[in-house]
């Protein structure tokens, strides 16, 4: 089983909000990949003493123990669970009714013998590779769906479209957002391989237009997950002042990649 993880921060002088883990059970029978992406905290905070890096932490660590050790529960009783932890372990001290605490997207797969199973929230990717090369794009695309104006500021994001009806969910305090997630399973069969990874490493495809999933799955495989991040880094630079993709919030984003032949 080959596998590889990129994780880096967009500048060297902001820690990493990113999360990236692989679990590898002792029986060589399964395992399981977990990518997140912390939401970078507004100016005027978010009512948490935590950083989102201590959030990401808290919530990977909780999902990488609970996806290995309870097969019993399915990845949504897996993701409401982790959220409860997290939330229980900051409760008492923080604002976790503040529409920006602490939060994150969520990429979570666990395979076994004969299944691979999937959950993705909010607008990370899970990219799949079947034996004849296929590759199936596992998204949820309720931002991309959210009209522009509700994204202007970040005040009329929180009050109009974030972790609610109609908007976009994310991994915060509330377990319930759990059943908002874009779930699946498929035969084991029929995935060779899977690349799960964060908005700044797909930025390849999704905003640079470098290629379509195929073509990014492509670079991973061939090239290595650092390949990937590091032509966005590239593409990133030499756009800095984002005059030609205006939609990027960012010069440059946590990009983490995923990468694990099956």
């Amino acid at each position: 089983m080959r596998t590889e993880v990129v994780s880096e921060p967009g500048t060297p002088d902001r820690p990493n909000e990113d999360f990236a883990g692989v679990g590898l059970p002792a029986s060589g029978q399964g395992g399981c990949v977990i990518v997140l992406d912390g939401v970078t905290p507004p100016r005027d905070g978010t009512g948490c003493l935590h950083s989102v890096p201590w959030f990401t932490a808290r919530l990977g660590g909780a999902l990488t123990e609970l996806t290995v050790s309870r097969r019993d529960l399915t990845l949504r009783e897996i993701l409401g669970e982790a959220i409860r932890r997290t939330a229980e372990a900051h409760g008492d001290t923080c604002d976790l009714s503040h529409p920006r605490t602490p939060q994150a997207t969520v990429v979570l797969t666990r395979w076994s013998e004969t299944a691979l199973e999937y959950l993705v929230l909010s607008d990370s990717a899970l990219l799949l590779r079947s034996p004849d090369g296929m590759v199936t794009a596992v998204l949820d695309d309720r931002l991309d769906r959210v009209p522009r104006a509700s994204l202007a500021s970040d005040a009329i994001a929180d009050a109009t479209v974030r972790n609610k009806e109609g908007g976009f969910f994310t991994a915060a305090a509330d377990p319930s957002v759990a059943a908002r997630a874009v779930t699946g399973t498929v035969p084991r069969h029929e995935v060779r391989a899977l690349a799960a990874l964060t908005d700044g490493a797909t930025r390849w495809t999704e905003k640079f237009r470098e290629g379509d999933w195929t073509a990014l799955f492509d670079v991973v495989g061939k090239e290595g997950a650092r390949a990937l991040v590091d032509r966005v880094r590239e593409l990133e630079a030499a756009d800095r002042e984002a005059r030609t993709f205006l939609r990027r919030s960012k010069t440059h984003d946590d990009a983490t990649a995923v990468y694990v032949e099956l």
